[in-house]
């Protein structure tokens, strides 16, 4: 029992480590508002939290790219992959943002990057509103700002029938869900968790508030729209667009890399830069860009 309480101490105040470094990866429980949330902490130099977009797990994703440079730590949300559920507690971005917040606490992480996934992308800038302190630059991907009624294109959320924990749309991340989670057989209970979860997005005074440089990416074909995530960036004072051509919403199953380098770029390059050349201005080396 000694052990292993100073063991956690060395660790961090209430990390719970389950897995010895490897090949530079490091993996553990912490104990977080009342969850036991699993993480996963890759590569070396400044922290980058990856957040899942709805039914993805950490070990769904992967990063060689940007670990190169950074210590990229995945996280599995409440009821995701290896984070068990909380039954009686309701599940919410907020809440997430809140306890993604603590882990990084107990982790001893002050400041980080975050890149975020879908809703997971929501998240992390609900992290930069709610805990601003922590957050130096977000990137996410295919994220909604605000209702789903001015964020979708609802032509492209159309379903044969509705939608079920036992669609075939859902097959790899129902699959992938029961090779890890502590109870494979709970994966109806957490898709109807997550599928339930409230968000109208943020209101333009939120957006206008957020001091973090963020990053807006989406693919042309993504079923979020391009306006929306134009409109959005034109609201957070220092946020980028970028638009991956021929990409949808699921370019991290599919072509990760095509996103990972933009994320890259984004992340590492210097503060401040030169500004955008203008017409009139035209481009003058060291001077714009």
């Amino acid at each position: 029992m000694t052990q292993v309480s100073a063991f956690e101490r060395a660790q961090s105040k209430e990390a719970t480590m389950i897995a010895r470094e490897n090949n530079s990866l490091t993996t553990g429980y912490a104990s977080v508002n009342g969850l036991r949330m699993y993480y996963e902490i890759e590569g070396s130099g400044d922290p980058l939290v990856f957040l899942p977009a709805a039914f993805v797990h950490a070990q769904m994703r992967s990063f060689p790219e940007l670990a190169q440079n950074h210590s990229l730590i995945k996280i599995d949300p409440q009821g995701q992959g290896r984070t068990a559920d909380l039954p009686e507690r309701r599940r919410t971005l907020e809440q997430d943002a809140d306890d993604i917040a603590a882990l990084l606490g107990s982790l001893g992480v002050s400041r980080a990057d975050f890149f975020g996934e879908s809703y997971g992308g929501a998240t992390a800038v609900l992290i930069a509103l709610r805990h601003p302190a922590l957050v130096r630059r977000v990137a996410t991907f295919g994220a909604t700002f605000g209702p789903a009624e001015l964020a979708h294109n609802l032509d492209m959320l159309c379903f044969a029938e509705p939608p079920t924990a036992d669609s075939r749309c859902f097959r790899v991340q129902r699959e992938s869900y029961q090779q890890v989670a502590p109870d494979p057989a709970y994966w109806p209970k957490m898709w109807n968790k997550v599928a339930s979860i409230p968000w109208a997005g943020f209101t333009k005074e939120e957006l206008a508030s957020i001091q973090a440089r963020v990053l807006i990416a989406l693919g042309d074909k993504d079923f979020v729209r391009v306006e929306h995530a134009l409109e959005t960036s034109r609201l957070i004072p220092n946020a980028e667009l970028a638009v991956i051509p021929d990409a949808g919403h699921f370019l991290l199953f599919s072509e990760p890399e095509r996103l990972t380098s933009v994320v890259k770029h984004f992340l590492e390059k210097p503060e401040p830069q030169p500004p955008v050349a203008t017409a009139g201005a035209g481009y003058q080396p060291g001077e714009t860009r």
